[in-house]
C-alpha cells in the first residue's frame, strides 16, 4: 500500500503513538570500543619485529590480549542476557502503552462483560507483566528481517495462519460482506498457487473478543465456515488457546516452518493476547512472521519474518506462570449480555437457546434443506424479531413514568412494525443475492447515507443472531445445507439502496413504483413467510406493501456519490518491429489513440540518444573497453603498476596451486584441430600404424618395462616394514598401504602389495581372535581382510592364478564363510570339514558385508581409460559431457557436490585455448567469491604463449575488472556479462564466444538476480554447460533450454549468418589476424544426470544432557511419515547406506514378524547378495529399492499401525537443551568430534556474531587447555631464555659481520661458539613456546613454514589479523560475507590444504566454494537453513579420495526441522518475472543501436518470448506482454523513447541504474529540475562542502538507494537509542515533491493503462472466489424493473473486480495507487508492485506507517557498524553488505552520472555533447572525468566525489 487511505480501520487501530511522548530518556550506552578486537599500536610494531626473541615476545602479549578481550566480551554478552529487556533499552516504562480500543460509536449497543477491580493485588501485578510482555514482543519484532517466504518451499514444508490475525488483516467498516471473501481467497490463493502448505488455526477463546463488534463477530464464523466447507485448506478450531497442552502437542509434533500473526488487535486486550501468542511462538522454536506489511508479486511473497532464538525462551521460562495468568486473565470472563438503547438488556445464552429452537422448527418446515443465505436470512429476521419484541414487552411492564422520564436523553427504540419493516428489506435483499448477478450488482448506485442511530443497534443485534445461527448449524447434523456461497450472506450496499428507494423515492408517485418481477416476488414472499411461522406467537404482518411505517432508517445527508471525467482511453502507438513482433497479437485487439490526442502530442521531446563518436574528440566509439585495465599491456604501465599485477598474478598462481595440486598445463594454439567429437579416442582405432608409431610404442614399452622393475625394487625394500606396520597398528599400516599404492602405476606390483597387504590383515585377525578367545572380537580387523579379498577379485582379476584362489578361498573358510568360499572354488557344495574355524565370524557374509564393511563396499567403476582424460578413469556419464563438448552440444549437468563435474568445464576451456587465439570461453559464477575461486584454477591449470595485448584470463566484477575484452577466458558474474550480452557496441565481441559455462545454475531460483540468469541463458547463441548440484526438476529446465535453442536453430537460418562470419572485422592494436576457427554448429541441449554421490552421508542427532553429549545415529527413513509416503511416495534422493538399509530389514522383522517376504528379502537370501562374494554399492542399491518398495506395500496392504510402529523405532530421542548450555558446551563438542576422529569439519551458523563467538569460544577453550596443563615453571623457563638470547644478540652485534676476515682466530672461535649458543637457546625457547600437539587442531605437517608464511602475510595490515593468525595456528577459523577478500582466502587456503581443521560460517560456503570436509555440522535453526540450503551445506562433507563417507551433524536442531530437511526435495526451478521497466528500455536501445540490427533484434525477442515463469503457460506469457506494453506506454510519456521505438533524452543514465528501479527514474526527476545543483554549494571560498550538505545528500540517496523498511510495530515505543536515528527523515521539500510529482504521472499513466487493457482480462475467471472457485454468474435472471432502476448505468466500473464494485470502488479510484491491488481485475496478472512508484511514506495493513531505517544515514555519521546492531536492528553481516552496496553506488553515481546533474542550464547544443560523453563514459568505466566533462570542478560533481572518498574511508575503517 502507497499511503494511508481515509477508509481504513475507522472504527479500530486508533493512533498508538499516543501515550509514548512521556517516554523516559535515560540511556545506557554500550562502549563501541570494547566489542572486536582491535590491535593496539604496540601489538602492531611487535608484530613487525623480525627478531625471534621479539617475535615469540609479541605473540605472547598479544596472545594475552585476546584472551583477555575475548573474556571481556564474553562476560558482556552473559550481562547481556536479559530476556525482559527491560536493560537493553531505555523505553518508556513509566506509562501503559496500550493499543486504543475501539468502542461502538453510540451507547445504543454494547455487550456487557465482567468487569474488574483495577486495584486488586493480583490484577496490578498483571498489567505490569503485560508490560514487560510488550516491551519484549516490541523488541522481537523491530528486529524482523523483510524476507521472501515461499523461496525454497517444497510440499512437505507447511505454516500456520492464525485465524484471527487473517481476520484483522482485511476487517474494514467499509469492505463490502462478499468483497472481504474476495480479499481473504485472494491473500490465500496467492499462497496456494505458489506451492504452499498451510493450516489456518482459530482459538477458541478468541471469539469473546469480538462479542462488542457483532459485524467482526459473524464475518469470523462465516469465515470460519466457509474456508472449511469450500476450499481445500485445512482449518483448526479445536485448540481453546496457545497455551493449551493440546496446542503444545500440536508444535511439538508438527513443528510449522512459521506462524503468521498480527501484533495488533481490535482492542488492547486483543492485542496483549496476540503478544502471547507471539511470545509463546517464538518460545517453542516456531518462527513468527508478521500479519501486516507483507507484499506479494507473481512468484514470491515478503514479510517482516522474527527467527526464534534462546532469549524468548528465556523470557517464557523466567515468566511462565505470569503467561499462563496473564492468558486466563484475559479471556476469563463472566456471562455477556446485550444492551440496546440503554435499558433493554437480554444474555446472549438466552439468543443462544432461541437460535437453537428456531433451527429446530426450521428443520421442520424446511426438511429438505435449502441454501444457507435463505436459512440464515430467515432465522436472522426470525430470531432476531422474537427477541426485540420480547425485551420491549418485558421492558414496558416493568418501566414506569420515571423510567420514560430518564429515557428522554437516549434514542427511542424501534417500534416491532418497523423493526419488522427492516427485516422485511433484508428478506428483499437476500431475495435480491438469490438470484441477481454479480454483474448487476457491481453497477448498484454507490449510496453515501448511513443508518440512523435508532437502525444501528437492531442491525447489531441481528448480526449477533446471525452469528448464534451459524454456530448452530455448522452443529446441526442430516440437514441438506447448501453452503455454497456462505460468503454472500448479506449486502448492505443494496440493503441501504433498498431502504432509500421504499423510504424517498417509491413515495413519490407511479413513475417510482418500479415492479420486483415474478420471480423476485416468489422468493421473497416464501422468505417472509418463513419468518412469520418461525415467529409462533408474534405477528409482523404480510409480505406487502414492504414498508408500513414511514420510520426513517438513513440519514438523509449526502447520497449518491459523482464521478469526474476520465480522458480518452487507449494506447500511444510505437512503429517498431520489436513490437511488433512480439506483442502484436495482443495490440490488434486494444484501442488507440488518436494522432492529435492531447495525451500523445503532449508526450515531451527529447534529442535522440545517440552513442556514435566522443564528443570531445570525434573519434567512432568502438567495442574494445579501451580504457579497462589490460594486463597484457603491462609493459606501457608504470613500474608500481607492473608491480601490482605481478603481485596480483603471483597470488592467483598460489591460490590455485592450494585448489589443484598439479602444475598449470601449457597450451599450444593447433591450428588442425578437428572439432569432430571424439577424434581422441579414434584415433586410438586406427587399424595400420606408421614406423614412427611403432618406435614410440617400443619405447614406451621399454620405459613402462623399466618403471616397473624400479617399484619392483622400491616393493621389495619395504615389503617386510610395511607387514610389521599392519601387524603393529592395524589402521596406520593399512593407511601407508593405501598411499603406496596410490603412488604406484604397475599392476603387477600393486597386486603383489595387496597381497602381501591380505596375509599381514589376516595375520592381525587371527592373533586378535587368539587373545580374545571367547569374548566378543573386534570385526573392524575382520573388515580389512574382506576389504583386501574384494579389492584383489575385482581389480585385479586377471593377474590371480590358483595358488591365489587357493589361499583367497582358504582365508574365506577360515572366517566362517563357506559358501563364498565354495563359490570361488567352484565347489557346489559344502567343504567336507564341517568343523567352525577358530577365526570365523558369528555374522553372516552378505550381513557382515553389509553392515560392517558398509562404506568400504565398491562402486561400480569403468577399468578402459579415456585418451582425453590423463589423471583419472572417467565414469560413463563424465565422457558423455566430454562428448557433448566435442560435438559443440550444450548440455545442463545435474551431479551431487564433489562428483567431478566442474572437469568438463576446463576440457571446455582447454579445447577452445587449442582451437584458436581469438576464440572465448565465459565462466559465469554467481559470487565474487566463486569468481576468484576459478581465476586461480585457471593460473594453475593452463598457461598459453599468446600475442602480445592477449591474455588467458580476463575477470569482470561489479567491484574490479580486468582484461574483459582481450582475454580468452573470462571470468564474470551474470550482471556484469548481462551489460556485455545487451550492449549495442559488444556484438562482434560477443559473436567471439564459443562457450558459456554458467556454475551453480540453480541460482535461476533465487530471489535476487535470477533474471539476469535467464536473460543469459537466453541470449547466448554458443552452446553452454549448466552445472548444479541441487535441481529437483532438470528436465523442465532442459525443455525450456532445448526450445530455446530451437528458437536460435530458426533464427540462424532466417538471417543465415554464421556465429563467426563477423570475425573478419576484428582488430586489435596487436594486429592479431587470426580467426576463430568455424566450429560444427549444434542446437542440441543434452541433460546429463548422476545421482549418486561418491560418499555417503550419514546424519547425526547431536543433543546434551547434562555435561554429556547424546550423538545419535538418524536413519534417512525416520523423517518420514505415514501421510508423506502415502501423499509423495519416498523421496529419490532420500538414499541408504548398506548398513542403514540392514537396519531398516531388521526393523521391519522386528514389527512385523509375520511379514510374508521376511525371508525373501533376508540379506543372505536376496537374489543380489546369495553366495556373492562381492557385494558392490550398486547391490545394495536394489536392495534399498526392494525395501522401499515394501515399505510402500505395506500401507496398501492395511498395516499403517505396523508402518507408523517403524518409523518410530527409527527416529532418535535428542534431549533438548537451553541455547546457553549449548553454546557453554560448543567447545566440548568440537573436542568430541576430535576425538571421533570427525575433523576437518565446517560448523554452519547463520548469525555472523554467533560464527566469530563460536569460533572464537573454541580458541579460548584450547588455551585454558594449555594453560591448565603447562609446568608452572615453563614461564619463568622462557623469561629465562629470553633473556640469554637477548645477551647473546648484543655480544654478537659487535662483532662486524662485513670484517670477520680480520678477526682473530681466538675472536672468530668466540664468534661461532655464541652463534652455537644462539642456536641452542633458540631451540629450547621454540620447543617451550610451541603449542602442544593436545591444544590444537591444527595439523602442522600438511603445510610447510615458508607456505604458512606466505598466506600469514596477507593478514598483516588486517584490522583483526592477529586474532585470525592466532586462531588459524591452533587449526580454527571463522569465515562469512562481512569479512573482506583476504581474510576469507586464508581460512579457504588452510582448510583446503588440510592445516585447519575446524571453520565456522556462514552460507556464504554453500555456494560452490572448494573446501570438502570430513564433516558438516548444523550448528543453529534458521529461517535460512531450508532444503536448498541444505543440500548445498551437507553436499561439502566427505572429501574424494580421503574419506569413505561423509558425516553430518545437527547440532541441537529442532528434531521435526531434522526430518523435514532430511525428506525434502530441493525447490523446483520455475523463474522469475524477467521484465522490468529499465530492462524493456535497454532491450529497446540494444534493437535501435545495434550494428548488427538482425542479431539484437532476435536478442530482446529472445529474452521477451522465453522466460521459464512462462514455458507452457500461456496465461504467464500473456501477462508479460501486458506487462510490456505498460513499461512501453511509461517509457513514451517520461520520454525515453519516441514513437520510433528509439530511445531519447536520460535512457543511458536510467539504463546503467537499472537495478535501481524505479529510483533510477526519481533520479532523473531531481536530475532535470536541477535540485542537486541547488543543494550542493560548497563553504564560501572552497571546494570543500559542510557536513550539512553532505549530510542532506546522503539522507537524500537513502531514500532513494538505502531502502530497507522497519515494521510499523518499531514505532510503537519512543526508545533513545545509544548512536543512531534509526528511523529516516523526510525528503527536503524540494526533492518530496519531485517524487511526489512523478508518483503523481506514475499513477495516472498506469491506471490509464489498466483502463486500456482490462478487455484483456478472463472475465469468467473474474467473476468467481479465486480459492474456492465459488461461480456469481447467475445463469436464470429473468430480470427485474427494480433492479434495473436500482443501477448506475454511469458508473465506470471497466477495470475493476466486480467483486470490489460491491464496496464502492470505481474506475476513478485506480488512479490513487494504494486501493488499485484490491481493486485491479486479477486475471490481468499485474498488480501495483508492477509500477515503479517510489513512495515517500509506506502503510501495512491496517494503516500504521512502516519507517525506513536510516543505517547509511547513521553510519554516515557515526562510523560505527556494532551501532548498526544494536541501534538499527541489523546484524553485522546484513549490515556490511548494505553499506558496501551503498558506497558503491555512491561512486557509482560522483564518478559515472553526474556530468548530466544540471541539464536545464545548459544548451542544447552542450546537453548533447554531455549525454554522448555520459554514455561513452558508461561503456569506459576507467575514463578521467576530466576528458569527459566542461567544468569538473562543478560543485555536484565534486560534493558527489567528497561523499563518496568519505563513504568509503569510514567503511574500510570498520574492515
Amino acid at each position: 500500500m502507497a499511503s494511508a487511505g481515509h477508509h481504513f480501520k475507522k472504527a479500530i487501530y486508533n493512533d498508538e503513538n499516543e501515550n509514548a511522548s512521556n517516554d523516559d530518556k535515560d540511556s545506557e550506552c554500550i562502549d563501541s570500543e570494547k566489542i572486536g578486537f582491535i590491535p593496539t599500536k604496540e601489538d602492531k610494531e611487535s608484530g613487525s619485529t623480525s627478531d625471534s626473541d621479539e617475535e615469540d615476545e609479541a605473540s605472547d602479549k598479544a596472545e594475552a590480549a585476546v584472551t583477555r578481550m575475548l573474556k571481556e566480551e564474553e562476560n558482556r554478552k552473559k550481562e547481556a542476557e536479559d530476556p525482559d529487556y527491560s536493560n537493553a533499552y531505555s523505553v518508556s516504562t513509566t506509562e501503559e502503552v496500550i493499543q486504543q480500543a475501539s468502542q461502538p460509536e453510540s451507547t445504543d449497543f454494547r455487550v456487557l462483560q465482567q468487569k474488574r477491580d483495577s486495584q486488586s493485588p493480583e490484577i496490578r501485578k498483571h498489567l505490569e507483566f503485560l508490560k514487560k510482555l510488550r516491551l519484549h514482543t516490541w523488541a522481537s519484532l523491530s528486529r524482523a528481517q523483510y524476507v521472501s517466504l515461499l523461496k525454497d518451499f517444497v510440499e512437505s514444508e507447511f505454516f500456520v495462519i492464525d485465524g484471527d490475525s487473517l481476520l484483522l488483516m482485511f476487517l474494514d467498516e467499509k469492505t463490502q460482506y462478499l468483497n472481504f471473501f474476495y480479499q481473504i481467497e485472494c491473500f490465500l490463493q496467492d499462497f496456494t498457487e505458489k506451492g504452499a502448505k498451510y493450516i489456518i488455526v482459530f482459538f477458541k477463546d478468541a471469539e469473546q473478543m469480538y462479542f462488542p463488534y457483532p459485524h467482526f463477530l459473524f464475518l469470523r464464523t462465516a469465515l470460519i465456515e466457509h474456508l472449511r466447507h469450500n476450499t481445500g485448506a485445512t482449518v483448526h478450531t479445536d485448540f481453546s488457546n496457545c497455551l493449551s497442552a493440546k496446542w503444545e502437542i500440536f508444535l511439538k509434533k508438527s513443528y510449522p516452518y512459521f506462524i503468521i500473526v498480527s501484533d495488533i488487535g481490535l482492542t488492547s486486550i486483543q492485542t496483549d493476547y496476540l503478544s502471547i501468542l507471539i511470545a509463546h511462538s517464538l518460545s517453542k522454536k516456531i518462527n513468527v512472521v508478521l500479519a501486516s506489511g507483507q507484499e506479494y508479486d507473481i512468484l514470491r511473497v515478503y514479510g517482516y519474518h522474527i527467527q526464534s532464538v534462546y532469549k524468548h525462551r528465556l523470557f517464557c521460562q523466567k515468566y511462565e506462570k505470569d503467561l499462563q495468568n496473564a492468558c486466563e486473565n484475559l479471556v476469563r470472563y463472566k456471562e455477556p449480555f446485550m444492551c440496546l438503547y440503554e435499558h433493554l438488556k437480554l444474555s446472549l445464552k438466552s439468543i443462544q437457546k432461541e437460535v437453537h429452537q428456531t433451527v429446530h422448527l426450521l428443520k421442520q418446515l424446511w426438511p429438505e434443506g435449502s441454501d444457507i443465505r435463505r436459512v440464515v436470512c430467515v432465522l436472522a429476521c426470525a430470531v432476531g424479531l422474537k427477541i426485540y419484541s420480547n425485551m420491549l414487552e418485558n421492558a414496558n411492564t416493568s418501566m414506569g413514568a420515571k423510567a420514560e422520564q430518564s429515557a428522554r436523553g437516549r434514542s427511542k427504540p424501534l417500534s416491532p412494525e418497523e423493526a419488522a419493516d427492516l427485516c422485511r428489506m433484508q428478506c428483499l435483499t437476500v431475495a435480491f443475492l438469490l438470484h441477481m448477478p454479480l454483474s448487476q450488482r457491481a453497477q448498484i448506485r454507490i449510496m453515501k447515507s448511513r443508518w440512523t442511530k435508532q437502525v444501528l443497534p437492531l442491525i447489531k443485534m441481528q448480526q449477533l443472531c446471525t452469528h448464534f445461527a451459524l454456530k448452530q448449524l455448522s452443529d446441526t447434523n442430516h440437514w441438506k445445507l447448501d453452503l455454497t456461497y456462505l460468503p454472500d450472506l448479506n449486502d448492505d450496499s443494496l440493503l441501504v439502496n433498498l431502504a432509500h428507494y421504499y423510504e424517498v423515492e417509491y413515495t413519490e408517485g407511479l413513475a417510482f413504483k418500479k415492479e420486483l418481477g415474478k420471480e423476485m416476488e416468489d422468493e421473497y414472499q416464501c422468505l417472509w413467510d418463513a419468518v412469520t411461522k418461525l415467529a409462533v406467537k408474534y405477528s409482523f404482518g404480510d409480505a406487502f406493501p414492504i414498508r408500513k411505517t414511514s420510520q426513517l432508517f438513513l440519514e438523509q445527508d449526502q447520497t449518491f456519490r459523482e464521478y469526474e471525467d476520465i480522458p480518452n482511453i487507449g494506447l500511444i502507438s510505437v512503429k517498431s518491429d520489436l513490437v511488433e513482433d512480439y506483442a502484436g497479437d495482443v495490440l490488434k485487439d486494444l484501442p488507440f489513440l488518436e494522432s492529435n490526442d492531447p495525451a500523445v502530442t503532449s508526450l515531451i521531446k527529447y534529442k535522440e540518444f545517440d552513442e556514435l563518436r566522443h564528443w570531445h574528440s570525434g573519434r567512432p566509439l568502438t567495442e574494445e573497453y579501451e580504457r579497462v585495465r589490460c594486463n597484457a599491456d603491462a609493459k606501457s604501465k608504470d613500474p608500481e603498476e607492473r608491480r601490482q599485477i605481478q603481485k596480483l598474478q603471483t597470488f592467483r598462481h598460489f591460490y590455485g596451486s592450494t585448489l589443484e595440486g598439479s602444475a598449470s598445463k601449457l597450451i599450444v594454439h593447433q591450428e588442425d584441430v578437428s572439432g569432430h567429437a571424439n577424434s581422441a579416442v579414434k584415433k586410438t582405432q586406427k587399424k595400420h600404424k606408421s614406423k614412427a608409431e611403432k618406435i614410440a610404442e617400443e619405447n614406451n614399452r621399454r620405459l613402462r618395462t623399466k618403471e616397473e622393475m624400479k617399484e619392483q625394487e622400491q616393493w621389495k625394500a619395504l615389503c617386510i616394514p610395511t607387514e610389521k606396520e599392519i601387524k603393529a597398528n592395524l589402521s596406520v599400516g593399512i593407511n601407508k598401504l593405501e598411499k603406496l599404492l596410490k603412488n604406484l602405476k604397475s599392476k603387477s606390483v600393486k597386486f603383489s602389495v595387496e597381497m602381501t597387504g591380505l596375509s599381514a590383515c589376516f595375520e592381525v585377525w587371527k592373533e586378535h581372535c587368539r587373545e580374545q578367545g571367547k569374548k566378543s572380537k573386534d570385526l573392524s580387523k575382520a573388515v580389512q581382510v574382506m576389504r583386501r579379498i574384494h579389492i584383489l577379485l575385482e581389480k585385479y582379476q586377471d593377474l590371480l592364478e590358483k595358488p591365489h584362489l587357493q589361499k583367497l578361498t582358504r582365508y574365506l573358510r577360515l572366517l566362517g564363510f563357506e559358501n563364498l568360499a565354495c563359490s570361488l572354488s567352484g565347489q557346489t557344495g559344502e567343504s567336507d570339514n564341517q568343523s567352525i574355524s577358530n577365526y570365523a565370524i558369528e555374522v553372516r557374509p552378505a550381513r557382515f558385508q553389509l553392515q560392517y564393511m558398509d562404506y568400504y563396499l565398491l562402486r561400480e567403476e569403468r577399468n578402459d581409460p579415456d585418451p582425453r582424460v590423463q589423471h583419472f578413469i572417467p565414469d560413463t556419464w563424465q565422457r558423455e559431457l566430454l562428448d557433448a563438448v566435442d560435438n559443440n552440444e550444450s548440455a545442463v549437468i545435474v551431479a551431487p557436490t564433489s562428483s567431478g563435474k566442474t572437469y568438463a568445464s576446463y576440457y571446455c576451456m582447454e579445447k577452445v585455448l587449442k582451437t584458436s587465439n581469438d576464440g572465448v570461453v565465459v565462466y559465469v559464477a554467481p559470487t565474487k567469491a566463486l569468481v576468484n575461486q576459478v581465476v586461480g584454477t585457471i593460473y594453475s591449470r593452463f598457461t598459453k604463449k599468446l600475442p602480445d595485448g592477449l591474455v588467458v584470463c580476463g575477470v569482470f566484477t561489479r567491484d574490479y575488472r580486468n582484461d574483459v575484452m582481450n582475454s580468452q577466458i573470462l571470468v564474470t558474474v551474470p550482471q556484469c556479462l548481462e551489460i556485455l550480452m545487451l550492449s549495442p557496441r559488444c556484438q562482434k565481441w560477443t559473436k567471439r564466444i564459443q562457450y558459456v559455462i554458467f556454475d551453480e545454475v540453480h541460482c535461476l531460483g533465487g530471489e535476487i538476480g535470477a533474471e539476469v540468469w535467464e536473460h543469459l541463458l537466453v541470449t547466448i547463441r554458443c552452446p553452454f554447460l549448466a552445472l548444479s548440484a541441487t535441481v529437483s526438476n532438470p528436465e523442465h529446465l532442459t525443455e525450456w533450454l532445448q526450445s530455446v535453442k530451437r528458437y536460435w536453430q530458426r533464427a540462424d537460418n532466417t538471417m543465415g549468418v554464421s556465429s563467426t562470419n563477423s570475425e573478419k572485422n576484428f582488430t586489435r592494436k596487436c594486429k592479431v589476424k587470426s580467426k576463430v576457427q568455424e566450429q560444427k554448429k549444434s542446437y542440441r541441449v543434452r541433460l546429463v544426470l548422476y545421482e549418486e554421490r561418491y560418499n555417503d552421508l550419514e546424519k547425526y542427532v547431536c543433543s546434551l544432557k547434562g555435561g554429556d553429549f547424546i550423538i545419535e545415529h538418524c536413519h534417512p527413513y525416520a523423517a518420514l511419515t505415514v501421510n508423506h509416503i502415502e501423499s509423495y511416495g519416498i523421496p529419490s534422493d532420500l538414499s541408504l547406506s548398506p548398513r542403514e538399509s540392514i537396519q531398516l530389514y531388521d526393523t521391519m522383522v522386528k514389527v512385523w514378524q509375520e511379514w510374508p517376504r521376511a525371508q525373501e528379502l533376508c540379506p543372505e537370501e536376496f537374489v543380489s547378495f546369495k553366495d556373492k562374494i562381492v557385494i558392490k554399492k550398486a547391490d545394495v542399491r536394489k536392495y534399498e529399492q526392494e525395501l522401499k518398495k515394501e515399505l510402500g506395500k505395506w500401507i496398501v496392504l492395511g498395516q499403517r499401525q505396523k508402518v507408523n510402529e517403524l518409523l518410530e523405532h527409527l527416529k532418535p530421542k535428542p534431549e533438548d537443551c537451553s541455547e546457553q548450555e549449548k553454546w557453554k558446551h560448543f567447545a566440548s563438542f568440537v573436542d568430541k568430534l576430535h576425538e571421533m576422529d570427525k575433523l576437518p569439519a565446517i560448523f554452519f551458523i547463520f548469525n555472523v556474531d554467533t560464527v566469530e563467538h563460536a569460533a572464537k569460544n573454541v580458541f579460548l577453550n584450547l588455551m585454558r587447555k594449555q594453560k591448565r596443563e603447562q609446568d608452572p615453571n615453563t614461564e619463568r623457563e622462557k623469561e629465562r631464555l629470553r633473556g640469554e638470547l637477548r645477551q647473546v644478540k648484543k655480544t654478537l652485534i659487535k662483532f662486524n659481520p662485513q670484517g670477520t676476515k680480520k678477526l682473530s682466530s681466538s675472536k672468530m672461535e668466540n664468534m661461532l661458539c655464541l652463534l652455537t649458543t644462539k642456536q641452542q637457546l633458540e631451540k629450547k625457547l621454540k620447543r617451550l613456546t610451541a603449542v602442544p600437539s593436545v591444544c590444537t587442531y591444527a595439523d602442522p605437517k600438511a603445510v610447510d613454514e615458508d607456505t604458512l608464511r606466505k598466506i600469514f602475510n596477507r593478514l598483516r595490515f588486517e584490522r583483526r589479523g592477529y586474532l585470525q593468525q592466532m586462531m588459524a595456528l591452533r587449526g580454527i577459523g571463522y569465515h562469512h560475507g562481512s569479512m573482506n577478500a583476504k581474510e576469507r582466502q586464508v581460512v579457504e587456503m588452510l582448510f583446503r590444504l588440510g592445516y585447519m581443521k575446524v571453520v565456522t560460517a556462514t552460507s556464504t560456503l554453500a555456494l560452490g566454494i572448494n573446501m570438502p570436509c570430513k564433516s558438516v555440522v548444523f550448528a543453529e535453526d534458521s529461517v535460512f537453513l531450508d532444503a536448498l540450503n541444505y543440500r548445498q551445506m551437507s553436499g561439502r562433507a566427505g572429501r574424494r579420495g580421503q574419506d569413505m563417507i561423509g558425516n553430518v551433524f545437527f547440532y541441537d536442531i529442532p528434531l521435526p526441522k531434522v526430518e523435514r530437511l532430511m525428506k525434502s526435495n530441493v525447490p523446483q526451478l520455475k523463474g522469475q518475472f524477467p521484465l522490468t521497466v529499465s530492462l524493456i528500455l535497454r532491450l529497446m536501445l540494444l534493437a535501435a543501436k545495434a550494428d548488427d540490427k538482425a542479431d539484437a533484434r532476435a536478442k530482446a525477442l529472445s529474452v521477451l518470448k522465453h522466460s521459464l515463469m512462462s514455458f507452457r503457460k500461456k496465461r504467464y506469457a500473456e501477462i508479460l506482454k501486458i506487462y510490456f506494453m505498460f513499461s512501453l506506454q511509461f517509457l513514451l510519456k517520461e520520454g525515453y523513447l519516441d514513437q520510433e521505438g528509439n530511445p531519447t533524452g536520460f535512457a543511458g543514465l536510467v539504463t546503467h541504474l537499472y537495478y535501481h528501479e524505479p529510483s533510477n527514474f526519481v533520479l532523473v526527476s531531481f536530475l532535470v529540475k536541477g535540485l542537486f545543483h541547488k543543494l550542493c554549494q560548497p563553504i564560501k571560498g572552497s571546494t570543500v562542502f559542510s557536513e550539512d550538505v553532505l549530510e542532506t545528500l546522503v539522507l537524500i540517496l537513502a531514500n532513494l538507494f538505502g531502502r530497507k523498511y522497519l515494521p510499523a510495530c518499531s514505532m510503537k515505543y519512543k526508545r533513545t537509542f545509544c548512536q543512531s536515528k534509526v528511523f529516516l527523515e523526510d525528503l527536503p521539500e524540494d526533492f518530496a515533491a519531485a517524487v511526489n510529482e512523478y508518483n503523481t504521472k506514475v499513477e495516472e499513466n498506469f491506471a490509464h493503462f489498466l483502463l486500456t487493457t482490462a478487455k484483456l482480462a478472463d472475465i469468467e475467471q473474474e467473476y468467481r472466489l479465486p480459492l474456492s472457485k465459488t461461480d456469481f454468474t447467475s445463469k436464470n435472471w429473468h430480470g427485474s424493473e427494480l433492479a434495473s432502476y436500482l443501477t448506475d448505468n454511469t458508473k465506470r466500473i471497466s477495470a475493476i473486480s466486480p467483486f470490489a464494485c460491491l464496496s464502492g470502488v470505481v474506475d476513478n479510484d485506480l488512479f490513487h495507487g494504494e486501493i488499485v491491488n484490491k481493486a485491479v481485475l486479477r486475471s490481468l496478472g499485474i498488480n501495483i508492485t508492477n509500477c515503479p512508484l517510489l513512495y515517500l511514506n509506506k502503510y501495512d495493513n491496517q494503516g500504521r506507517r512502516r519507517p525506513l531505517n536510516a543505517y547509511a544515514l547513521d553510519f554516515y555519521k557515526h562510523g560505527s557498524l556494532i551501532a548498526l546492531t544494536t541501534d538499527n536492528w541489523l546484524n553485522e553481516g546484513d549490515a556490511y553488505y548494505a553499506l558496501k552496496d551503498f558506497s558503491l553506488l555512491i561512486k557509482s553515481i560522483g564518478y559515472d552520472k553526474l556530468v548530466l546533474f544540471n541539464m536545464q542550464y545548459i544548451s542544447p547544443l552542450k546537453q548533447l555533447k554531455i549525454k554522448l560523453c555520459f554514455f561513452f563514459f558508461l561503456k569506459n568505466p576507467r575514463t578521467s572525468l576530466s576528458e569527459l566533462c566542461d567544468d569538473p570542478n562543478d560543485n555536484v560533481l565534486l560534493a558527489f566525489q567528497q561523499l563518496g572518498e568519505i563513504y568509503e574511508e569510514k567503511l574500510r575503517s570498520v574492515t
